[in-house]
């Protein structure tokens, strides 16, 4: 176990008091769970730092760190859309969680093929991740309803990373393409 996996884990222990603290009944709620959210946002650019500087990664770190990512954000998305009850967040929230899923399964296809690296994250992925990250810390800071300017570039902020995050899947799916379609079986 090292700093890295450590700060991997935190995100994953900062789960459910995310969850805990945005149900409780305090008027401080949404400043706390930005907070929290917040945190885990730091750690996630931090671990990855940090392994690759101290040249400590490791595969449990490989694994757990984009599962503690996608934890984290897929939950505070649930939350978000629960408290904001309106299409404007959902729709954001389907595209995030439900690109996360098609690109997971995708990754898991191409590393079955031993092509994994042809879908590695890449700088539009990343972007996206910074985007996502900094927007859910807005929206759960901004109390409801939406009447703050924090709130409001939370909102833009969501969208732009939807937009990220749908470019980012076309990407990764054009460069797995020929590995998930049959006539570029036919031809090798």
């Amino acid at each position: 176990m090292n700093i890295p996996n450590i700060l991997t884990l935190l995100r994953i222990v900062l789960v459910p008091f995310l969850v805990l603290v945005f149900y409780l009944p305090i008027e401080m709620r949404y400043t706390i769970c930005a907070g929290i959210f917040a945190v885990a946002a730091v750690t996630d650019w931090f671990d990855g730092y940090l392994a690759r500087r101290w040249d400590q990664t490791t595969p449990f770190g490989a694994f757990f760190d984009p599962v503690a990512d996608k934890i984290m954000v897929a939950t505070a998305l649930c939350l978000l859309v629960e408290e904001f009850r309106a299409v404007w967040m959902t729709i954001p929230a389907m595209i995030i969680i439900g690109r996360e899923i098609v690109i997971s399964a995708l990754r898991e296809w191409m590393a079955e093929l031993g092509k994994r690296t042809s879908v590695a994250v890449n700088m539009i992925g990343k972007l996206k991740t910074a985007g996502q990250m900094m927007a859910i810390t807005l929206l759960l800071f901004a109390p409801i309803p939406l009447e703050s300017v924090i709130g409001y570039v939370g909102l833009a902020l969501l969208y732009v990373s939807s937009i990220l995050t749908l470019w980012s899947m076309y990407v990764y799916l054009r460069a797995a393409w020929p590995d998930l379609t049959p006539f570029s079986k036919a031809e090798n």
